[in-house]
């Protein structure tokens, strides 16, 4: 790893195939190499879930001193929140779509289902369309399939991605087209997300620049989609350096070479 990576100030984390398999519970040897890095570093996490999820997913199986959590920033719904740990965590922002906007992103989803005259698998777990007021998000599986199987979970979203990527493409771009005004995006691996215009990762990291003084140059990005069409692609345009994982295996090597 270049030195100049491990003199970064600030290390930004994707959460769902990065950090974590996805919308599963962040594992202890993840956890605890995470600690020992924010005993170092400053740390953020860009992730499409909301904020209840980072919560389930992330905080309750993360342990760290208080004092160390000062250090640590969340940014749900792909950066349309920011929260951070202030005696407690505590919301910085929030950018809500309107509810006029949130009513026609789930009538464009419906209209390009039928338009595509989309088959919906025989079993799905929890809402398909999911309204998160900052972001609305369809998910061809139903959002709460890792909750309710487990891995099993898991590997049923895996292999739909492999077999159906090139229907939630299609899915993503029609619906762009009905929905100029707003930000669409394939995420994950069962996942389509709208959020306002000009809302992704690379906003993010502007986000971070903002509000914690660290410059883009002193950021290292860690994710798992940095690859055109994916969704941590977007940080690219904003000149950080970036370093791509497979999972969380690869990811834990990276963390171990940035604390030598």
């Amino acid at each position: 790893m270049r030195k100049n990576f491990k003199d970064k100030e600030l290390i930004v984390f994707d959460l769902d195939g990065t950090l974590t398999e996805t919308k599963s519970p962040l594992m202890q040897d993840v956890a605890f190499l995470l600690v020992r890095l924010l005993e170092q570093k400053q740390i953020a996490i860009i992730g499409g879930g909301r904020y209840r999820q980072f919560r389930a997913q992330f905080l309750k199986q993360f342990r760290a001193p208080k004092e160390l959590l000062g250090h640590l920033y969340l940014f749900p719904t792909t950066a349309t929140a920011f929260y951070r740990y202030r005696h407690g965590w505590r919301k910085v922002y929030v950018h809500e779509l309107s509810r006029r906007d949130r009513a026609n992103i789930k009538k464009a989803f419906h209209a390009v289902l039928e338009e595509i005259h989309y088959v919906p698998p025989d079993r799905v777990y929890g809402q398909v369309i999911e309204d998160r007021r900052t972001q609305v998000s369809f998910s061809a599986l139903g959002q709460d399939i890792v909750a309710r199987l487990g891995a099993k979970g898991v590997r049923l979203k895996k292999e739909w991605k492999r077999k159906h990527t090139d229907i939630k493409m299609k899915i993503a771009k029609l619906v762009a087209r009905r929905l100029p005004h707003l930000e669409v995006r394939a995420a994950g691996f069962t996942t389509v997300d709208v959020t306002k215009r000009g809302i992704d990762k690379a906003y993010g990291l502007r986000q971070i620049q903002k509000y914690l003084h660290v410059p883009i140059k002193e950021m290292l990005f860690i994710g798992d989609a940095i690859f055109p069409g994916g969704n941590d692609y977007a940080v690219v345009k904003t000149g950080v350096d970036y370093l791509k994982v497979s999972g969380p295996a690869q990811t834990k090597k990276l963390i171990r070479n940035l604390l030598k």
